[in-house]
This record gives structure tokens, sequence and C-alpha cells, in this order.
């Protein structure tokens, strides 16, 4: 089976797997992999330039690797054909960095708005950052910060807010997925799937319809919702441009 998916579909699939493998076993042992894997916001002391990349390696469940790899190998997989691997690799990899990017934005942002407002009410901003940095739990670095002194109400919240929007992170291949369904969509409009393998639709509705559901649940602040709405956004975002723009370009491979 293996041997009919393309290169670097296959490679990427198998890392995938490994990575959710590995996470598993060093789960079993007390090792959390994912904590590392997984990409902070920019502006947290628990941001690691690596994590840009390992981010896309790493997944929360079987089903969150599943419905991933399914999809990618799926699609994926004709687009590797088409294009060829050095190509596609670079399409993987440009559109799990726009998935990144787009995440990112708000919480960064927002990261730097409780930074400026915690050292104008007098807290000691650098105090707070070591022990997120050092804490190997989010509840022994509140632990540790509740040794600081008392802080009034106003300065708990905003307190609280920082160290919850630091340790939050984001994971998985989606947003790579993303761009992949979004130039399938593109390339190949009228294509239709089976939707609940009884419905055909075509690519271009079944896909845009997912798109225009991921931008409306991305501004639903949910806080039971743990999905990145953004990242998947960002992803669809960066393969569409990146189609459209090589499409332009090379009209020899893409039409």
């Amino acid at each position: 089976m293996l041997n009919n998916i393309p290169q670097v579909t296959k490679n990427l699939l198998l890392l995938n797997i490994f990575a959710f493998i590995l996470t598993f076993i060093l789960g079993g042992k007390g090792v959390d992999l994912n904590q590392y894997l997984s990409t902070h916001s920019i502006g947290s002391p628990l941001f690691k330039p690596y994590q840009v990349i390992t981010h896309m390696f790493a997944h929360a469940g079987f089903i969150h690797l599943l419905m991933n790899m399914w999809l990618f190998v799926m699609l994926g997989g004709y687009l590797e054909r088409l294009w060829g691997p050095k190509r596609f690799f670079l399409f993987f990899l440009i559109c799990g960095f726009g998935a990144f990017l787009l995440q990112n934005a708000m919480s960064a942002y927002q990261l730097f708005d409780l930074k400026s407002e915690i050292s104008a009410s007098g807290i000691d901003l650098h105090t707070i950052n070591y022990y997120i940095s050092k804490a190997s739990t989010i509840q022994e670095c509140f632990s540790k910060i509740n040794r600081m002194g008392e802080f009034s109400e106003a300065q708990a919240k905003l307190v609280f807010d920082y160290v919850m929007v630091s340790h939050s992170s984001m994971l998985g291949a989606s947003g790579a997925v993303f761009g992949v369904l979004a130039a399938f969509a593109i390339l190949f409009p009228n294509q239709e799937f089976m939707l609940y393998f009884a419905i055909p639709v075509k690519a271009k509705f079944l896909v845009g319809a997912y798109f225009i559901y991921e931008v409306y649940q991305a501004f639903q602040n949910n806080p039971n919702d743990q999905v990145a709405h953004l990242a998947h956004v960002g992803g669809a975002i960066a393969g569409a441009i990146l189609v459209l723009y090589w499409r332009k370009t090379d009209r020899a491979n893409f039409y």
C-alpha cells in the first residue's frame, strides 16, 4: 500500500505516525512530548523557533491524526504526482507556516497587550516569565506566582490571562491539509466528492463551504472549542495564494 504513495507524501505520513507513536510511548513514562512539539504563541516565554516546524507533526489524538492523514494522503498524493516532490514539499511547509502566522497573529497581539498592562500595573513581569518558562505544570506556575505577594482583583485577572495565553499551544498538520484542500479545489473545482459516502458535491462547493465555516467558527470565541480555526483559514489562504501565483507564472504545470 505504501508503495503506491508518492515519496514526499509517504515520508510526511510516516513522520506524523512516528511522532504520534513516540508521544504515546513517552506519555506512558510521564513525558508529554506534545508539550515540546506544539507551538506556543510568539511572545510567550514557552515559544521556541523550532516549534514552527515541529507542530506540523504532532497530533492531539488518534482521530486528529487519522482525519488529517487521510485527507493529506488522498489529495496531497495527487498534487505531488502533478507537481513533483520538491514543489509539493515546499507547498506543505508554506501552508503550515501560513497557518502558524494567522493563528499566532491574534494570540501574539493579545500577549503584547497583556504584557503592557501587567508592567503598567507594577507587577514584575520578568519574574512571571521566569516561572512560566521553568514550571513543569501550569499549576506549579500559578503556585509560584502566588508567592510573589498579594494582587488586586484586576492584577490577578491580568496575570491569569497572561499565563493561560502563554501556555496555549497549537499542534497538527491541519493547516497544511487545508492548504491542500484549497489547492485541489482551485485546480479541480468540478471534481466530485461523496459527502457522507452518498451525496455528490463538487470540490469548489465542499471546500468553499468548509472554509466559510472555519472563518465563522474562528470568531465565535467559544471557550470550549479547542480547534485552531484560524490556523485552518491561514493554511487555506496560503495554499490558494501559492497555487494562483504558480498558475500565473507556470502555465506548463498549472491550468
